[in-house]
């Protein structure tokens, strides 16, 4: 049974990502009490899923240590997984939530050994890996998880693969009993940093990526990078598994256009200008990249990476919106048809493989849950009075990169710990 201590002088934090956690240790840190949820097994978010952050090309590993070592040595920080939001109400200062905890499973007996892992056959998947590679019905989500425990798929518990599992732990972590739990709490303060979600591709009928397997999404892509990835850090066409050398990047797939998603995405251009490095980075120059684009919005700093990969004489900058996808017969090769809009010339270039920068979305419908949130025609949270003490972090309140993200999740935690600091009686200098 899951038992959490909580008051209106605690604060929940909803969404387990980067601004998740950056919020919730931005507040424990100041002293304040915080139960941070996530609705997957471990904590991470999209950000544990890329390859690299632009505009430095570092790797999202080492922030990710650094925040984990944060939330392991804070006692005013409780982290709870599998958890998500049933319902809210109340008023600043004096919430209740409710709780549903899905059963993982396993319990604190793990030590990651993983051969649970190695005595069950069924395999699923792999969300980590946006589906592209399966997993064991019993698995780790990713190497840095936290926690550091397996976790079962509810699919086998009741089969034969589960006993498998439970007979092979010499630990007694496999606890095929867990149920789901409901848990009511009281908090003073609440911050939504649950996330976004790319949108689907499918629905994008002319560029063909539920018909062509050689179209890819921007957020796939970064996965076939890792070098513990899907394909072992190899740029592999689906079709054949071939190396893809000549590789095209459609800019707005699914952003800024009133069939789909009307808002920009903002972090969709400088992703892709990210991309066209990693395509140098592993064939030099025999890899060639083109960028069909409406306009680039690489703002601020990023303007930095704009100018640096416009010089790379292997990337192609085309001014076009992409009229279609179509397949050409023996090759296996997509063909982007359309216009250059400088010029007004036709073209139908094929390439070996096609990535589309894919649009954000919020990852959650808050409309649909009932929550008493303001939110904008996109469904992001606005940042709106009414709203009480509740607040957004990150890419719940709007489309943004990691490290706007990260900023604005500090943010919303300041605000929050003045909620909490009202309801204190504490005196604000």
């Amino acid at each position: 049974m899951t038992e959490v201590v909580a008051t209106n002088q605690t604060i929940l934090v909803v969404g387990g990502g980067i601004s998740g956690m950056t919020a919730a240790l931005e507040a424990a840190e100041c002293g304040k009490d915080v139960i941070l949820i996530e609705k997957n097994p471990s904590l991470g978010g999209r950000v544990a899923q890329l390859y690299k952050y632009f505009p430095k090309m570092c790797y999202p590993t080492c922030g990710m240590e650094i925040n984990l070592r944060r939330i392991k040595a804070n006692r005013r920080l409780r982290v709870i997984t599998l958890a998500e939001v049933a319902g809210v109400t109340g008023e600043a200062g004096n919430y209740t939530v409710n709780l549903t905890i899905a059963p993982r499973y396993v319990n604190e007996n793990c030590t990651a050994c993983g051969a649970c892992g190695q005595a069950v056959e069924t395999a699923f998947a792999d969300e980590y890996n946006y589906g592209l590679k399966q997993r064991k019905g019993a698995y780790l989500p990713y190497a840095m998880a936290y926690p550091q425990r397996y976790v079962l798929d509810p699919r086998i518990v009741g089969t034969p693969e589960a006993e498998k599992a439970k007979a092979a732990c010499q630990y007694h972590a496999i606890d095929l009993n867990m149920m789901a739990e409901k848990v009511q709490l009281t908090v003073g303060a609440i911050i939504w940093a649950t996330g976004w979600q790319p949108f689907d591709a499918n629905k994008i009928q002319p560029y063909a990526y539920d018909r062509n397997p050689n179209v890819i999404t921007s957020v796939e892509f970064e996965r076939m990078m890792e070098p513990f990835g899907p394909t072992g850090g190899k740029i592999l066409r689906p079709s054949d598994q071939k190396e893809a050398k000549n590789i095209a990047f459609i800019q707005c797939a699914g952003s800024r256009d009133r069939n789909y998603l009307k808002h920009c995405s903002r972090m969709c251009c400088t992703a892709t200008l990210k991309q066209t490095t990693y395509v140098r980075e592993k064939y030099g120059d025999a890899g060639k990249s083109s960028v069909y684009y409406i306009d680039i919005r690489a703002i601020d700093r990023f303007e930095d990476l704009y100018q640096k990969v416009k010089k790379d004489p292997n990337v192609t900058f085309i001014k076009s919106k992409v009229a279609s996808v179509t397949l050409e017969k023996g090759t296996g090769n997509p063909v982007l048809n359309g216009v250059n809009t400088e010029g007004y010339h036709r073209y139908s270039n094929p390439h070996d493989l096609v990535v589309l920068a894919i649009g954000m979305q919020p990852s959650v419908d808050f409309a649909k849950l009932g929550i008493p949130l303001t939110l904008n025609e996109s469904g992001f949270i606005e940042a709106d009075p009414k709203n009480g003490g509740m607040f957004a972090a990150g890419t719940a309140a709007d489309a943004m990169d990691v490290n706007r993200a990260v900023q604005h999740a500090t943010a919303s935690a300041l605000r929050a710990i003045q909620v909490i600091n009202k309801v204190a009686g504490v005196v604000e200098a």
